[in-house]
């Protein structure tokens, strides 16, 4: 209640205090939540070590999200050394549990090879699961794996329909990639009116995330120099309209 706010003033101090309580007894939620506390440095001081310590006791009690969450210590070298082995192990233990999240960075593992040798194929078989939750992520880089011909058979139509899932979503990353399709040719009629419209959009959402989409923008502007005036209001029309329709059907 109160890391949240309801009922009561938010105070990350007064969470910290009553999670503690709980996490001594063994709750895995509550030791899970004062991870998150140490990870982010909300009711105090910031300390990666501390994260691990309580995501390590969520963990052992089964929780996927704990799981996740030291995979990534380990992956980032947060509170622990870079450990790349151990990020897979824990998200392992995660993604068998079905978490998406876990899924998309162990397949992403296995197409690096970090950790693990390069496996395509097994970076595939991770995101297709991921993917088939709904994750936009997941349906973003499983795309990529079918436009490049990576642990599957070339196919870059296949590959554009796993990225329209993802940009209908109003992934930001989704469609940057649609952007590029369009921009190229690849598994799409080539569109550089298209293509303009989806990099706008993903900047736009870079933006109302709080990200950077710096990239994303150098894409849209280089397209908006090989418009006319006429093609550009149309992919302005265009971005206008599927915004309306929540990304659907555009």
């Amino acid at each position: 209640l109160y890391a949240i706010g309801l009922g009561v003033s938010q105070d990350f101090t007064v969470a910290r205090a009553w999670y503690e309580k709980a996490a001594a007894q063994g709750d895995a939620n509550a030791q899970f939540n004062l991870g998150a506390l140490y990870h982010t440095g909300q009711g105090v001081p910031q300390d990666y070590a501390k994260a691990h310590q309580w995501w390590e006791q969520a963990a052992a009690q089964g929780s996927a999200e704990a799981q996740f969450n030291l995979g990534v210590l380990y992956a980032k070298g947060r509170g622990v050394p870079q450990d790349y082995t151990q990020a897979r192990l824990w998200y392992e233990k995660s993604a068998a549990q079905g978490y998406a999240n876990a899924q998309i960075n162990l397949g992403s593992l296995y197409a690096t090879g970090q950790g693990v040798p390069q496996d395509y194929a097994k970076a595939r078989q991770w995101l297709e699961q991921a993917a088939a939750q709904g994750n936009a992520q997941g349906q973003n880089n499983l795309g990529y794996l079918y436009v490049e011909g990576n642990g599957v058979p070339k196919d870059e139509k296949k590959g554009v329909e796993w990225i329209q899932k993802a940009a209908d979503q109003g992934d930001a990353n989704g469609q940057d990639s649609l952007g590029e399709m369009y921009r190229d040719g690849r598994g799409v009629e080539q569109s550089h009116v298209r293509a303009y419209m989806w990099f706008n959009l993903s900047v736009e959402q870079y933006l109302r995330q709080g990200r950077k989409a710096t990239e994303t923008a150098q894409r849209r502007d280089a397209i908006a120099k090989q418009l006319t005036p006429a093609q550009m209001a149309e992919a302005q029309r265009l971005a206008k309209q599927c915004q309306t329709r929540q990304f659907k059907g555009c």
